[in-house]
């Protein structure tokens, strides 16, 4: 089963996709859409929308998750961050993939047992649960690989929930 996992953002909206089996987890592609700074939001949001559907129609993965926006400080970055997920969910729902959203500190403390943990605690995490020899690069890639295997430690549970509910 191939799960991806999505880090949005208008800059670099992060994916990457693990192949579950059986208790391990295995790095089969990860790294970010960017897009120009310097280009129209409209265009950008169309780019992130035609690369991710790209790469569903190439992997065809099974299951999806996505971080859910944080609002810390800026505004303006929520906004962006917020309109990126806004077309990552419609790229996912056009594939009718059923998508899992998890908060930064859910995903952190699936991964680390800590809702606090830093960056690079995290990044070495989904390098060692990956069998990677160094931590994902860029971050977002790193970060949407942590989605993804939050999201697969969680599918058993939920599957389980859904045939008792």
């Amino acid at each position: 089963m191939f799960v991806l996992g999505l880090d949005p953002g208008l800059t670099a909206a992060g994916y990457g996709i693990i192949e579950s089996h059986g208790t391990g987890f295995r790095a089969v592609a990860a790294g970010a859409i960017t897009t120009a700074p310097d280009m129209p939001v409209a265009l950008r949001l169309l780019e992130i929308h035609r690369d991710l559907s790209a790469l569903i129609a190439e992997y065809q993965p099974t299951s999806a998750a996505i971080e859910q926006v944080f609002v810390n400080r800026n505004l303006q970055t929520a906004t962006a961050v917020s309109r990126a997920s806004g077309v990552a969910l419609l790229a996912l729902a056009q594939a009718d993939l059923a998508v899992a959203e998890y908060s930064p500190s859910a995903v952190k403390m699936a991964l680390c047992g800590y809702g606090n943990a830093p960056k690079e605690q995290m990044q070495r995490v989904v390098a060692m649960r990956l069998g990677l020899s160094v931590a994902p690069s860029p971050a977002d890639a790193a970060d949407a690989l942590a989605v993804a295997l939050c999201h697969a430690q969680h599918i058993p549970m939920r599957r389980a929930v859904e045939q008792n509910g």
